[in-house]
Protein backbone atom coordinates (compact mmCIF):
# COMPACT_ATOMS: atom_id res chain seq x y z
CA UNK A 1 0.00 0.00 0.00
CA UNK A 2 1.40 3.41 -1.06
CA UNK A 3 1.91 6.41 1.62
CA UNK A 4 -0.65 8.38 -0.97
CA UNK A 5 -3.42 5.92 -0.47
CA UNK A 6 -3.04 5.17 3.59
CA UNK A 7 -4.17 8.66 4.52
CA UNK A 8 -7.55 7.88 2.95
CA UNK A 9 -7.96 4.62 4.19
CA UNK A 10 -7.51 5.55 7.50
CA UNK A 11 -10.06 8.25 7.09
CA UNK A 12 -12.65 5.88 5.96
CA UNK A 13 -11.77 3.37 8.75
CA UNK A 14 -12.48 6.52 11.01
CA UNK A 15 -15.70 7.10 9.44
CA UNK A 16 -16.61 3.74 9.28
CA UNK A 17 -15.95 2.78 13.27
CA UNK A 18 -17.91 6.08 14.06
CA UNK A 19 -21.03 4.70 11.93
CA UNK A 20 -20.34 1.92 14.08
CA UNK A 21 -20.40 3.51 17.10
CA UNK A 22 -23.90 5.18 16.70
CA UNK A 23 -25.46 2.29 15.53
CA UNK A 24 -23.93 0.38 18.86
CA UNK A 25 -25.49 3.27 21.42
CA UNK A 26 -28.85 3.19 19.28
CA UNK A 27 -29.46 -0.71 19.36
CA UNK A 28 -28.08 -0.28 22.86
CA UNK A 29 -30.97 2.34 23.77
CA UNK A 30 -33.72 0.13 22.19
CA UNK A 31 -35.90 -1.76 24.64
CA UNK A 32 -34.80 -5.45 25.06
CA UNK A 33 -36.64 -8.39 26.03
CA UNK A 34 -36.32 -9.08 29.71
CA UNK A 35 -34.80 -5.57 30.38
CA UNK A 36 -38.10 -4.31 31.62
CA UNK A 37 -38.59 -1.66 29.40
CA UNK A 38 -41.52 -2.28 26.49
CA UNK A 39 -41.84 -0.34 23.22
CA UNK A 40 -44.27 2.69 23.11
CA UNK A 41 -48.09 1.48 23.00
CA UNK A 42 -50.43 3.07 20.50
CA UNK A 43 -51.95 5.29 22.84
CA UNK A 44 -49.13 6.66 24.45
CA UNK A 45 -48.34 7.45 20.87
CA UNK A 46 -51.37 9.61 20.34
CA UNK A 47 -51.10 11.21 24.07
CA UNK A 48 -47.51 12.45 22.52
CA UNK A 49 -48.43 13.61 19.65
CA UNK A 50 -51.43 15.27 21.54
CA UNK A 51 -49.34 16.76 24.34
CA UNK A 52 -47.57 18.27 21.38
CA UNK A 53 -50.23 19.63 19.44
CA UNK A 54 -51.02 21.51 22.36
CA UNK A 55 -48.18 23.23 23.13
CA UNK A 56 -47.91 24.05 19.54
CA UNK A 57 -51.60 26.03 19.34
CA UNK A 58 -50.11 27.43 23.00
CA UNK A 59 -49.79 30.91 21.67
CA UNK A 60 -52.88 30.49 19.69
CA UNK A 61 -54.87 29.89 22.27
CA UNK A 62 -53.57 32.71 24.64
CA UNK A 63 -54.62 35.03 21.16
CA UNK A 64 -57.90 33.84 21.76
CA UNK A 65 -57.98 34.57 25.13
CA UNK A 66 -57.25 38.08 24.63
CA UNK A 67 -59.97 38.74 21.97
CA UNK A 68 -62.29 37.20 24.37
CA UNK A 69 -61.34 39.76 27.10
CA UNK A 70 -61.59 42.19 24.69
CA UNK A 71 -64.73 41.36 23.48
CA UNK A 72 -66.71 41.21 27.07
CA UNK A 73 -65.27 44.83 27.51
CA UNK A 74 -66.68 45.90 24.82
CA UNK A 75 -69.95 44.29 25.83
CA UNK A 76 -70.27 45.31 28.93
CA UNK A 77 -69.82 49.01 27.82
CA UNK A 78 -72.71 48.87 25.17
CA UNK A 79 -74.88 47.05 28.23
CA UNK A 80 -73.94 50.49 30.54
CA UNK A 81 -74.57 52.90 27.36
CA UNK A 82 -78.38 51.19 26.40
CA UNK A 83 -79.43 51.00 30.23
CA UNK A 84 -82.31 53.75 29.26
CA UNK A 85 -84.64 51.18 28.89
CA UNK A 86 -84.59 50.04 32.64
CA UNK A 87 -84.30 46.66 31.79
CA UNK A 88 -80.95 46.26 33.53
CA UNK A 89 -80.83 44.80 36.89
CA UNK A 90 -78.11 46.48 38.35
CA UNK A 91 -79.89 49.52 37.04
CA UNK A 92 -83.10 48.65 38.61
CA UNK A 93 -81.56 48.01 42.40
CA UNK A 94 -80.04 51.28 42.04
CA UNK A 95 -83.62 52.66 41.83
CA UNK A 96 -84.09 50.15 45.39
CA UNK A 97 -85.72 53.02 48.13
CA UNK A 98 -85.56 51.31 51.54
CA UNK A 99 -88.51 50.96 53.37
CA UNK A 100 -89.16 51.79 57.32
CA UNK A 101 -91.46 49.04 57.45
CA UNK A 102 -89.99 46.24 60.21
CA UNK A 103 -90.54 42.51 59.54
CA UNK A 104 -89.66 40.22 61.98
CA UNK A 105 -89.85 36.37 61.63
CA UNK A 106 -90.14 35.20 65.53
CA UNK A 107 -87.81 31.94 66.30
CA UNK A 108 -89.05 31.37 69.44
CA UNK A 109 -91.01 28.42 68.90
CA UNK A 110 -87.75 26.38 68.35
CA UNK A 111 -88.27 23.76 71.00
CA UNK A 112 -91.96 22.78 69.47
CA UNK A 113 -90.98 21.30 66.30
CA UNK A 114 -89.14 18.17 64.70
CA UNK A 115 -86.17 18.59 62.97
CA UNK A 116 -87.79 17.85 59.46
CA UNK A 117 -90.10 21.05 59.94
CA UNK A 118 -87.31 23.20 61.41
CA UNK A 119 -85.34 22.04 57.54
CA UNK A 120 -88.53 23.19 56.43
CA UNK A 121 -88.25 26.94 58.27
CA UNK A 122 -84.73 27.13 57.27
CA UNK A 123 -85.60 27.06 53.60
CA UNK A 124 -88.29 29.62 53.95
CA UNK A 125 -86.30 32.16 55.87
CA UNK A 126 -83.81 31.81 52.76
CA UNK A 127 -86.69 32.20 50.59
CA UNK A 128 -87.09 35.38 52.79
CA UNK A 129 -84.07 36.94 52.78
CA UNK A 130 -83.36 36.47 49.04
CA UNK A 131 -86.78 37.73 47.95
CA UNK A 132 -86.01 41.12 50.31
CA UNK A 133 -82.41 41.80 48.48
CA UNK A 134 -84.14 41.42 45.29
CA UNK A 135 -86.98 44.02 46.60
CA UNK A 136 -87.74 47.70 45.02
CA UNK A 137 -88.56 48.00 48.40
CA UNK A 138 -86.98 45.80 50.98
CA UNK A 139 -87.99 45.84 54.54
CA UNK A 140 -86.30 46.12 57.87
CA UNK A 141 -85.77 42.17 57.95
CA UNK A 142 -84.53 40.88 61.69
CA UNK A 143 -84.64 37.29 62.75
CA UNK A 144 -84.95 36.91 66.52
CA UNK A 145 -84.54 33.97 69.20
CA UNK A 146 -81.91 32.41 66.85
CA UNK A 147 -80.59 29.54 68.19
CA UNK A 148 -81.27 26.10 69.14
CA UNK A 149 -82.36 23.71 66.37
CA UNK A 150 -82.33 26.48 63.67
CA UNK A 151 -79.07 27.83 64.12
CA UNK A 152 -77.48 24.59 64.10
CA UNK A 153 -79.45 23.61 61.46
CA UNK A 154 -78.05 26.76 59.25
CA UNK A 155 -74.34 26.09 60.45
CA UNK A 156 -74.54 22.45 59.57
CA UNK A 157 -76.15 23.27 56.42
CA UNK A 158 -75.83 27.07 55.22
CA UNK A 159 -72.94 28.03 56.19
CA UNK A 160 -72.56 31.09 54.60
CA UNK A 161 -75.79 32.68 56.72
CA UNK A 162 -73.35 34.52 58.78
CA UNK A 163 -72.26 36.90 55.81
CA UNK A 164 -75.86 37.56 54.85
CA UNK A 165 -76.13 41.47 54.21
CA UNK A 166 -79.28 43.73 55.33
CA UNK A 167 -81.16 41.37 57.70
CA UNK A 168 -80.26 41.30 61.60
CA UNK A 169 -80.22 38.21 62.96
CA UNK A 170 -80.27 38.38 67.14
CA UNK A 171 -80.47 35.72 69.54
CA UNK A 172 -82.47 38.00 71.86
CA UNK A 173 -86.70 37.55 71.54
CA UNK A 174 -87.84 40.46 69.63
CA UNK A 175 -89.20 42.09 73.22
CA UNK A 176 -86.14 42.90 74.22
CA UNK A 177 -85.06 45.52 71.41
CA UNK A 178 -88.33 46.45 69.71
CA UNK A 179 -91.01 48.45 71.73
CA UNK A 180 -94.10 46.93 72.48
CA UNK A 181 -96.07 49.84 71.33
CA UNK A 182 -94.28 49.32 67.77
CA UNK A 183 -95.23 46.11 67.77
CA UNK A 184 -98.17 44.29 65.76
CA UNK A 185 -98.10 40.29 65.77
CA UNK A 186 -99.87 39.40 62.44
CA UNK A 187 -102.06 35.88 62.98
CA UNK A 188 -104.96 34.43 61.74
CA UNK A 189 -106.87 34.41 64.90
CA UNK A 190 -106.89 38.18 65.60
CA UNK A 191 -110.31 39.62 65.06
CA UNK A 192 -108.74 43.20 63.64
CA UNK A 193 -108.12 43.54 59.71
CA UNK A 194 -104.78 45.26 57.85
CA UNK A 195 -105.82 47.83 55.89
CA UNK A 196 -103.05 49.42 55.10
CA UNK A 197 -99.83 49.15 56.39
CA UNK A 198 -97.73 51.37 59.17
CA UNK A 199 -94.04 51.66 57.89
CA UNK A 200 -93.39 53.14 61.22
CA UNK A 201 -94.55 49.72 63.17
CA UNK A 202 -92.87 46.34 63.33
CA UNK A 203 -94.44 43.08 61.92
CA UNK A 204 -94.03 39.98 63.33
CA UNK A 205 -94.59 36.73 61.51
CA UNK A 206 -94.26 33.56 63.51
CA UNK A 207 -91.79 31.42 62.69
CA UNK A 208 -93.69 27.33 63.55
CA UNK A 209 -94.43 24.82 61.38
CA UNK A 210 -96.55 22.14 62.97
CA UNK A 211 -98.90 21.61 60.38
CA UNK A 212 -102.09 22.90 63.17
CA UNK A 213 -100.88 21.25 66.12
CA UNK A 214 -101.17 24.33 68.31
CA UNK A 215 -103.90 26.34 66.78
CA UNK A 216 -104.35 30.12 68.52
CA UNK A 217 -100.79 30.19 69.90
CA UNK A 218 -99.17 33.48 68.56
CA UNK A 219 -102.72 35.07 68.99
CA UNK A 220 -102.55 33.77 72.78
CA UNK A 221 -98.67 34.45 73.25
CA UNK A 222 -99.72 38.44 71.49
CA UNK A 223 -102.71 38.69 74.13
CA UNK A 224 -100.90 37.65 76.89
CA UNK A 225 -98.08 39.94 76.68
CA UNK A 226 -100.24 42.91 75.68
CA UNK A 227 -99.26 42.96 71.94
CA UNK A 228 -101.21 44.69 69.38
CA UNK A 229 -102.73 42.13 66.71
CA UNK A 230 -103.84 41.65 63.33
CA UNK A 231 -105.00 39.60 60.16
CA UNK A 232 -103.77 40.26 56.58
CA UNK A 233 -107.09 41.08 54.75
CA UNK A 234 -107.25 37.33 52.75
CA UNK A 235 -111.34 36.96 53.10
CA UNK A 236 -111.32 40.44 51.85
CA UNK A 237 -109.67 39.60 48.85
CA UNK A 238 -109.82 36.36 47.69
CA UNK A 239 -111.35 33.26 48.10
CA UNK A 240 -109.83 29.90 47.96
CA UNK A 241 -110.64 25.82 47.47
CA UNK A 242 -107.78 24.92 50.14
CA UNK A 243 -107.44 25.72 53.74
CA UNK A 244 -106.34 29.27 53.83
CA UNK A 245 -103.03 28.53 55.57
CA UNK A 246 -100.28 30.93 54.17
CA UNK A 247 -95.93 29.73 54.63
CA UNK A 248 -93.98 32.15 56.20
CA UNK A 249 -92.55 33.06 53.43
CA UNK A 250 -95.44 33.93 50.97
CA UNK A 251 -96.76 36.18 53.68
CA UNK A 252 -93.17 37.81 53.98
CA UNK A 253 -93.06 37.98 49.79
CA UNK A 254 -96.83 39.39 50.14
CA UNK A 255 -96.16 42.25 52.14
CA UNK A 256 -93.13 43.10 49.84
CA UNK A 257 -95.75 42.99 46.81
CA UNK A 258 -97.85 45.22 48.61
CA UNK A 259 -95.41 47.91 49.27
CA UNK A 260 -94.72 47.96 45.59
CA UNK A 261 -98.09 47.78 43.96
CA UNK A 262 -100.05 48.83 47.30
CA UNK A 263 -102.88 47.01 46.02
CA UNK A 264 -103.49 43.92 48.13
CA UNK A 265 -105.54 41.67 46.09
CA UNK A 266 -102.44 41.90 42.99
CA UNK A 267 -99.95 41.19 46.03
CA UNK A 268 -102.16 37.72 46.93
CA UNK A 269 -102.68 36.79 43.13
CA UNK A 270 -98.97 37.49 42.63
CA UNK A 271 -97.63 35.64 45.35
CA UNK A 272 -100.40 32.78 46.55
CA UNK A 273 -99.31 29.48 44.63
CA UNK A 274 -101.88 28.62 41.86
CA UNK A 275 -102.58 25.06 43.71
CA UNK A 276 -104.73 27.31 46.22
CA UNK A 277 -107.02 27.72 43.23
CA UNK A 278 -107.55 31.49 44.40
CA UNK A 279 -110.10 33.54 42.48
CA UNK A 280 -111.22 37.32 43.43
CA UNK A 281 -114.37 37.23 46.00
CA UNK A 282 -116.32 39.03 43.36
CA UNK A 283 -116.06 35.76 40.95
CA UNK A 284 -115.65 33.75 43.52
CA UNK A 285 -118.71 31.17 43.45
CA UNK A 286 -120.20 27.77 45.34
CA UNK A 287 -121.88 28.67 48.62
CA UNK A 288 -121.60 25.22 50.26
CA UNK A 289 -121.29 24.85 54.10
CA UNK A 290 -117.64 23.21 53.33
CA UNK A 291 -116.41 26.76 51.74
CA UNK A 292 -118.62 29.07 54.20
CA UNK A 293 -116.64 27.46 56.96
CA UNK A 294 -113.09 27.73 55.33
CA UNK A 295 -113.65 31.30 54.50
CA UNK A 296 -114.05 31.39 57.87
CA UNK A 297 -111.48 29.62 59.78
CA UNK A 298 -108.93 31.56 56.79
CA UNK A 299 -110.20 35.11 56.76
CA UNK A 300 -105.82 35.66 56.83
CA UNK A 301 -102.43 34.73 57.60
CA UNK A 302 -102.68 31.59 59.97
CA UNK A 303 -98.99 32.07 61.30
CA UNK A 304 -99.52 29.29 63.63
CA UNK A 305 -99.01 26.79 60.93
CA UNK A 306 -97.28 26.81 57.50
CA UNK A 307 -97.62 24.93 54.83
CA UNK A 308 -95.05 22.06 53.52
CA UNK A 309 -93.16 21.76 50.47
CA UNK A 310 -95.59 19.24 48.72
CA UNK A 311 -98.65 21.06 50.25
CA UNK A 312 -99.93 18.26 52.57
CA UNK A 313 -100.78 20.59 55.55
CA UNK A 314 -102.78 23.23 52.90
CA UNK A 315 -105.18 20.74 50.97
CA UNK A 316 -108.40 18.92 52.21
CA UNK A 317 -107.98 15.34 53.33
CA UNK A 318 -109.01 13.03 50.54
CA UNK A 319 -111.96 12.01 52.90
CA UNK A 320 -112.85 15.73 53.05
CA UNK A 321 -113.06 15.79 48.92
CA UNK A 322 -114.85 12.81 48.74
CA UNK A 323 -117.81 14.25 51.19
CA UNK A 324 -117.90 17.27 49.64
CA UNK A 325 -118.28 16.12 45.72
CA UNK A 326 -121.02 13.90 47.22
CA UNK A 327 -122.59 17.05 48.73
CA UNK A 328 -122.32 18.97 45.63
CA UNK A 329 -123.26 16.14 43.20
CA UNK A 330 -126.65 15.85 45.92
CA UNK A 331 -127.49 19.46 45.74
CA UNK A 332 -127.14 19.72 41.81
CA UNK A 333 -129.06 16.59 41.31
CA UNK A 334 -131.67 17.94 44.16
CA UNK A 335 -131.59 21.39 41.90
CA UNK A 336 -132.23 19.28 38.33
CA UNK A 337 -135.53 18.01 40.12
CA UNK A 338 -138.79 20.23 38.66
CA UNK A 339 -140.89 21.58 40.98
Amino acid sequence: MSSETLPAFVETSNVERTQDLSEDQEESQKPRSGEGLEPISKRQMKKLIKQKQWEEQRELRKQKRKEKRKRKQLERHCQQDSNSDGNDRKRIRRDVVHSTLRLVIDCSFDSLMVLKDIKKLHKQIQRCYAENRRALHPVQFYLTSHGGQLKKNMDENDKGWVNWKDIYIKPDHYSEFIKKEDLIYLTSDSPNVLKELDESKAYVIGGLVDHNHHKGLTYKQASEHGIDHAQLPLGNFVKMNSRKVLAVNHVFEIILEYLETRDWQEAFFTILPQRKGAVPTDNACGSSSHNKKSARAGGGLDSDSSEEENSRNELDSPREEENRDKENSTESAMNSIPH
